[in-house]
């Protein structure tokens, strides 16, 4: 999953992208509001979390910009404007939640994650795939409620492929959700990691196919592994 955070205070944009990074998520992030129209318009995001105050273009500007563009990535205002009218002008305008500054981590964490499961997933707690079982809230995957250790990275690649399940899933779009914008991407990056997935996954029965010239697709699961 990645998230672009909009933020320009350096000390808590910092803190925002470890701690994100720390659950797993892929993140990039926009120092001005200039900055993250361009982003929204070039990449696909899960999730974004918006500063308000922004400089070059302010953050109601940058979300009424995002849905003007028939967007539908859920939205989480950051802002310490505190007051009701500003509330209401960002959820009018599409955003999904709003929280005020300062605010605690966890909370945040747990908004994240709600809102992330609540754009991607149909049953909101968890999404299974034969014996697997991907739980959105802990992150984590098991096979038969045993959990699967997993990296950050190979653990994105399993998501993707569990919220994509039954369409092929490009080389490029695995790129994009793995890699924020300063990571090197290697030439052979992802077969790298599909491999290492692979690897775990192939013992419990779960088959990730290849389609030749398009990308991988999380095949039929053999119930008897």
């Amino acid at each position: 999953m990645r998230i672009l955070v909009v933020e320009d205070d350096t000390v808590l944009a910092t803190a925002l992208t470890r701690a994100l990074t720390r659950a797993a998520y892929t993140v990039d992030l926009a120092e001005d509001g200039e900055e993250a129209d361009r982003a929204l318009s070039a990449h696909d995001y899960d999730l974004v979390l918006l500063d308000l105050a922004l400089p070059k273009l302010d953050g109601l500007a940058v979300l009424r910009r995002l849905r003007d563009r028939r967007s539908q990535v859920p939205v989480m205002i950051l802002t310490a404007r505190d007051a009701l009218d500003d509330r209401v002008v960002g959820l009018d305008l599409g955003a999904d939640d709003y929280m005020t500054k300062p605010f605690d981590l966890p909370e945040l964490e747990a908004r994240v994650r709600a809102l992330i499961r609540r754009g991607q997933y149909n049953n909101g707690g968890s999404v299974t795939h034969g014996r697997l079982r991907f739980d959105t809230a802990a992150r984590r995957l098991f096979h038969d409620d045993q959990p699967i250790e997993l990296s950050v990275r190979e653990l994105a690649v399993v998501e993707l492929l569990l919220s994509r399940h039954g369409r092929v899933v490009s080389k490029e779009q695995l790129i994009d959700q793995l890699f924020g914008w300063g990571d090197y991407v290697g030439g052979n990056a992802i077969e790298v990691y599909m491999h290492r997935v692979r690897k775990k996954l192939e013992p419990l029965g779960v088959e990730i196919r290849t389609v030749r010239g398009m990308g991988y697709l999380l095949d039929k699961v053999n119930e008897t592994a």
